[in-house]
């Protein structure tokens, strides 16, 4: 079941700042733009190549507070697994 959640207004501006940068690294951009592609559409939910870029953004000390936040964004719209 997709989560009926959308990147907030603040989340969206930091990912399109991350976008910007020219000193953004690849991971750093890939959760940002996953953030901004879900901004007014609750039915699109991140994929796992997006959550693992968003995770590695979130574990990164050099990750600016920006990048973080989209990051952030991008894996709170993460489906949870199926418990077995």
């Amino acid at each position: 079941m997709a989560k009926k959640e959308v990147t907030s207004k603040p989340a969206a501006a930091s990912a399109s700042k991350t976008l910007s940068s020219s000193s953004t690294g690849k991971a750093s951009k890939s959760a940002a733009g996953s953030a901004l592609s879900q901004r007014k559409a609750p039915e699109k939910t991140t994929s796992s190549s997006s959550a693992s870029a968003a995770s590695k953004t979130l574990r990164d000390g050099r990750t600016s507070k920006d990048s973080k936040s989209s990051a952030g964004s991008t894996l709170t719209q993460k489906p949870g697994s199926k418990k077995r």
